[in-house]
């Protein structure tokens, strides 16, 4: 449903003209630099010096790092988009449907750490206090085909709680695990698949009647 990130190893200077095709090295590298530097320390100059352009070549694909910025979140919401659409497109009922995209999330986080990172752990100006962008609105969009499915298994009689309530806890104890995972990734962990069968088990088992 996600592929797994494409570790892009750090690129040579390209001739003149090779490089303007570069823009999806260019987002990942952006991805690292954003994580390791911070978003405001990371500057156009490293980002195209890790992908191996001028700065000028560059600008030829992203007007400024803001724009890019923009561009890795809209991709992760539009993969997670995708995601939802096919789960959504599948007959199954709506329990079944919850525990696949949160595998879905779950499954993009684990294969995406850096553009996870940014998207949902940390808060650059531009997406704070900018204004409503499109990956701002596909990330709302998203969040609310999640908590359809949720009020679809309140109409079947099947939540303890209310459905915002219950969308939210679901979501944040997904959010939880791909947290701690990526960024604890020295911890001795069991088999990532046990871990998240347990606590969508344990999730279900809380906030679902059987």
């Amino acid at each position: 449903m996600t592929a797994p990130a494409v570790q892009h190893p750090r690129s040579q200077r390209k001739p003149r003209g090779e490089g303007h095709a570069r823009r999806a090295e260019i987002l990942a590298a952006a991805e690292r630099i954003f994580v390791e530097h911070g978003y405001e320390g990371a500057t156009i100059r490293k980002i195209a010096d890790e992908v191996g352009l001028s700065s000028t070549a560059l600008y030829m694909h992203f007007a400024e790092k803001g724009e890019i910025l923009q561009e890795i979140c809209r991709q992760a919401f539009t993969t997670l988009m995708e995601a939802n659409d096919e789960v959504m497109a599948g007959p199954s009922d709506p329990e079944a449907r919850l525990r696949r995209m949160l595998r879905a999330y779950i499954a993009f986080g684990f294969a995406n750490p850096n553009a996870y990172r940014l998207v949902y752990m940390t808060r650059p100006v531009e997406l704070r206090d900018g204004p409503q962008s499109a990956a701002r609105e596909l990330g709302q969009e998203l969040f609310r085909s999640f908590e359809t499915v949720v009020e679809e298994a309140a109409e079947a009689g099947r939540l303890r709680g209310e459905a915002a309530t219950t969308a939210q806890a679901l979501w944040a104890g997904a959010h939880g695990v791909v947290s701690l995972v990526i960024t604890k990734p020295y911890f001795d962990w069991v088999a990532r698949e046990t871990l998240v069968d347990t606590l969508l088990d344990g999730l279900f088992a809380g906030l679902l009647k059987p």
